[in-house]
Parts: C-alpha cells; structure tokens; sequence
C-alpha cells in the first residue's frame, strides 16, 4: 500500500512537472527520462523476469523509429501512425530471431541477440533507396512546443509500467519467472518454454518499438547509427534496468532517472557549473579538466554499475531499505 502511495505521488508530481519547470532543457530530459522507463520496462520483462539476457533493444527500437519515419518520408502518411505499426513492426522482426536463437541458452542468446542489432543497423545503412542510408530520414515534427511529447512519454511510460505489473502478476508471470528460475523444471511440469520466452520477447519488442516511433516524432531525424546504436540503446536498456532493479516493477523507472541525470551531469559539466567557474577564475586547469569531465559519461557509468552490483545487487529498487538504513547511519 505504501509502495502504490509513494507511485502515485511521484505520478502527480510528473504530471505537474511541464506546468511548475518552463525550462525546455529539463523537459527535454524528462522526456528522454520517460522513453528509457518503457525500453527500460520491455527490457526488464524478457530479462529481468523471463532470465532471457538481450543486447536486441537497439533492433527493436530502430524498427519502430524508421517505421514512423518511412510512413512520413515515402508514403506522405502522418509519422504518429508509427505509435501503432511500430510495436507490430518490431514484434514481427523478433518472432523469426526468437524462432531461431531460443534453443540457445545463456551467453549464446545474448550474442544471438547482439547480432540482430548489428544486421538491422547494416540493413538500415546499405538500403540506401528505401532508407536513405547514413544521410537518416528527416521529417517535420507536429509541435513547437515539447509539452505534448511529453505528456505523450509520459503516457507510454505509465502504460509500459502497468503493463510489466499486470503481467506479472497473473499466470503469464508465473511463467516468466519459473522459466528464469529453472527451465528444465519448468518444461518438466508441462510448461511450453519455448512459447512463453516468445510472448516475453514479443512484449519487450513492442514496448521498445513504440518508443522508437515516438522518439521519431520527437526528434524529427534518425540514422542507424543513432538508432541502432548497441552502446547508446542496448547496453543503456540493461544498465537502466541493472541500476534501478532488475526483476522490480518499479526499477527501470528509478534506474532512467539515475542513468540520465549521471549521464547529463557529466555531458554538461555539471550543468555547465564548471565551465562557468573555469571562466570566473581563469588559468588553463579548469578548461581542461571540464573538458574530460564532459567526456567521461561512459566512465561514470561503469563506476556506478560496479558500486550498485557489489553494494546493491538488486538495484536500487530492490535493495532500497539497505539504501535508507545508510541514509540514516550517515
């Protein structure tokens, strides 16, 4: 109760946040916040519950993105038709991967699913008459103003939440979780394996395959390497969900926030305070110090994954008691 209490509030609070920040940087970053808890949440089902670890976001999420860009630039068809094609669209692209690489266990489907990344980013740059190759499809975004994709992320997000919740708790994440905890056992007591990885899959894609559709919309311009970029998409997703709770309703939405805030506080110096202060005070240090600040992003990350995997195993969700018994030690 007091969990659903504390979700609720912190919903209200977004709900405000357009209204009470008029900042278009912050809302911008809220809304890049609200896109990683619905890949976040696709991700955390297949992996987190079904024990199916994939480096395939990336693949999903280009999918959705160039459906909704390719309706706009060859058909002349609004790119938002991309928020409902672009979750079919990406569940079709997984059943062949998934057909093929679920016998493999292990580091094999993880590989399995690294591949299908890359072969759709090459796909992507080589079908230059159909995708335009490395100049990216640019289209013209319906609003000025950020608030309406943000209500629509923020929309997504909820509804990607939900859906991880009513899932697991129903025989389906039964399932999901037998299959993760022992296979074997779980096919032993006529479980069809097989069939419920695919469903697992099948949601993770169509979660992410939205996003990527509405990323599109909001960004106006994709190329592959933007979208299927296996750092900047996959290997983000399991971050997301490693930091915030891998196996938790909650923990891709507590792990976006962190994950973006980390990143965006190195990219910017710290919000541009340490350029500032290198301009007050002067000298050759502080420039070059806030300029490998600004690029050391993926070296944060790293750090904190290692301090939340050897302090906090189950993320920050799970093991946010440990996290206040600290608090209040301190």
């Amino acid at each position: 109760m007091r969990q659903r209490l504390g979700a609720l509030i912190v919903l209200g609070a977004l709900v405000l946040f357009p209204v009470l920040v008029g900042d278009d940087y912050f809302r911008h970053l809220m809304i890049l916040v609200l896109l990683w808890v619905t890949i976040g949440s696709g991700w955390n089902l297949l992996a987190g519950y079904t024990g199916q670890v994939s480096f395939g976001a990336a693949a999903f999420f280009g999918v959705g993105a160039y459906t909704a860009g390719l309706l706009d630039f060859h058909l002349g068809i609004s790119a938002w038709w991309g928020l409902l094609l672009g979750g079919p669209l990406a569940v079709l692209v997984g059943f062949p991967f998934g057909w093929i690489s679920f016998p493999l266990r292990g580091a094999y489907f993880a590989l399995g699913s690294l591949a299908l990344g890359e072969i759709m980013r090459n796909i992507a740059t080589v079908a230059e008459p159909l995708t335009q190759g490395m100049m990216g499809v640019l289209i013209i975004q319906s609003f000025m103003s950020k608030v309406p994709y943000y209500y629509l992320a923020l929309g997504l997000a909820v509804c990607s939440v939900l859906v991880v919740e009513l899932v697991i708790r129903s025989k389906l994440g039964y399932y999901f979780v037998s299959i993760r905890e022992d296979q074997e056992a779980a096919a032993s007591i006529g479980i069809n394996t097989t069939k419920y990885k695919m469903i697992s899959l099948s949601l993770h894609a169509f979660l992410t395959g939205t996003a990527g559709a509405l990323y599109m919309n909001y960004m106006g311009f994709i190329d592959p390497h933007v979208v299927f970029s296996l750092h900047d998409i996959s290997i983000m997703a399991i971050l997301v969900a490693i930091v915030g709770g891998v196996g938790t309703v909650y923990g891709p939405a507590v792990g976006a926030f962190v994950m973006v805030a980390v990143q965006e506080v190195f990219r910017s110096a710290g919000f541009g305070g340490m350029k500032a202060l290198s301009n007050a005070v002067g000298g050759s240090f502080l420039p070059v110090l806030t300029k490998y600040v600004s690029q050391a992003h993926v070296l944060a990350f790293g750090i904190l994954v290692v301090v939340v995997i050897m302090a906090m195993p189950n993320g920050l969700t799970g093991d946010w008691r440990k996290l206040a018994r600290l608090f209040k030690r301190g």
